[in-house]
């Protein structure tokens, strides 16, 4: 049998060592969805919440040990893990689960005199979810519950970082006594995640990751009529205007650039502040950033924690270098966080100034603690260069007026527009992206739609 390593960014050491499942196990496990879907999708959506709900509890009865192994796992600091499961995983499960009921109901038609006619929303039969390392839990359970509460069988296959992840969820569906086969997981390479995409026994693939990542999957499709979901890149632009509350956006954009060390697909990359408050603004961002604590995630006073992996933090510090032999100023000196070691996941985060789009580190994505600033004259010199780029997943604007933030945003490409917050997804929105980011919806009403598909009723009543 294969094995595979999950290497802990915290220390080097070898955290988890797992099988990779081979071609017997994957046969069993497409083979058991395909069966167990001919049954849950006769239960009722009463049912299936009961389930759902019931593996929730599992999370919340096991915080603390589940945080602990995710901050092993990716790196995360101690302090902020516990709020990935009781805050956002619970917030966003609950209200996907409540609004089943409606979003699944039949659609009724005008009514014609001898006829029955109404849509009925078909489950498609087995979800493909392939999830990622930096939010495991976040990105997962936005697929996962929709999908079962639709009356999907799911496969959950995680990322090799966060292998731990995947068993849980196994854990809390067992607890839960959901039927066998309704939902598994495997530990797949990326071979092996190709040829589940191209089984007949696979209906939809919901894929959260990379460009690069998103196009694999689309060509594992091949000619398969199925539909995928796929939540790619993003560079997330942030724009403060000139009537902006100054601490208030400061504070906030620190947080959205470096938390999770930056490593969030709707993290802020990139900051155009109005020249009227670029300076003030610039100094309270370096000076709010100097007071993060790079170090051990597994100290609670360590707000920084490590990066995923080595190669990710020296990607980064090459996109710096690059911007400041180009002629950006870094404005923080890495040497005055203790923890910050070249070679290492620990990085020290890095804000630049007089950087401009010919730089890689303001149009590709960095995944890292790292953010440029550029000062704009006005709206119209904003929203173009938050338009210039390959992505468009949210972008936010920091303003007083939000008659103008809404005319700002229908004019930004984009598939969340934020005002006054950001790095934020409300499970009553559509989660979605343009461009580069991706394709699909996630959450929300809408979020059921792409897990069912419309099967209509035409029934002619005879006369007796």
């Amino acid at each position: 049998m294969k094995k595979f390593q999950t290497i802990s960014p915290i220390d080097g050491r070898v955290y988890a060592e797992r099988e990779i499942a081979d071609g017997r196990a994957m046969e069993k496990a497409l083979s058991a969805a395909k069966e167990a879907q001919k049954g849950w999708k006769n239960t009722s959506i009463a049912e299936r919440a009961v389930f759902c709900r019931k593996a929730i509890d599992y999370f919340l009865s096991h915080v603390d040990e589940i945080a602990e192994e995710l901050t092993w796992q990716m790196g995360r600091p101690i302090r902020y893990t516990p709020f990935e499961l009781k805050g956002g995983l619970k917030e966003r499960a609950e209200y996907m689960i409540g609004q089943a009921e409606e979003a699944l109901e039949d659609i009724l038609v005008p009514e014609a005199k001898g006829f029955q006619r109404y849509i009925e929303r078909e489950p498609l039969g087995t979800v493909f979810v392939l999830a990622p390392w930096n939010y495991p839990y976040l990105t997962s359970v936005n697929a996962i519950i929709p999908a079962l509460m639709a009356g999907n069988t799911v496969l959950l296959k995680h990322a090799k970082q966060t292998p731990l992840c995947a068993e849980r969820y196994a854990a809390a569906f067992e607890y839960a006594g959901l039927p066998a086969g309704v939902f598994q997981y495997l530990h797949l390479d990326h071979d092996q995640v190709s040829e589940i995409i191209a089984d007949d026994r696979v209906d939809y693939v919901a894929f959260t990751g990379s460009v690069e990542g998103g196009a694999a999957v689309q060509r594992a499709m091949g000619s398969r009529f199925i539909p995928a979901g796929l939540e790619l890149g993003g560079k997330d632009p942030a724009y403060v205007r000139a009537d902006a509350r100054l601490a208030y956006a400061i504070e906030n954009l620190v947080d959205g650039a470096f938390f999770n060390s930056g490593q969030s697909c709707c993290g802020i990359e990139r900051i155009y502040v109005h020249e009227s408050l670029f300076k003030d603004f610039v100094d309270g961002f370096v000076e709010l950033t100097k007071g993060y604590k790079l170090g051990d995630p597994r100290d609670r006073d360590t707000t920084l924690g490590p990066m995923v992996r080595a190669s990710a933090a020296s990607f980064a510090q090459g996109q710096i270098a690059q911007a400041v032999k180009a002629g950006a100023r870094a404005l923080i000196d890495p040497g005055s966080f203790a923890a910050h070691k070249a070679g290492t996941p620990y990085m020290a985060p890095q804000v630049l100034v007089d950087v401009h789009h010919q730089m890689e580190v303001m149009r590709e994505e960095s995944f890292a603690p790292v953010v440029g600033i550029m000062s704009v004259k006005n709206d119209e010199e904003a929203i173009r260069l938050m338009n210039d780029s390959a992505y468009g997943l949210t972008a936010s604007v920091w303003t007083q007026d939000a008659d103008k933030a809404a005319e700002i945003g229908r004019q930004v490409e984009t598939g969340t527009f934020f005002m006054n917050r950001c790095d934020y997804l409300d499970p009553a929105l559509a989660w979605t992206g343009v461009k580069n980011s991706g394709r699909g919806c996630t959450l929300s009403r809408l979020g059921y739609e792409a897990l069912t598909r419309p099967k209509s009723f035409h029934l002619k009543i005879l006369p007796s």
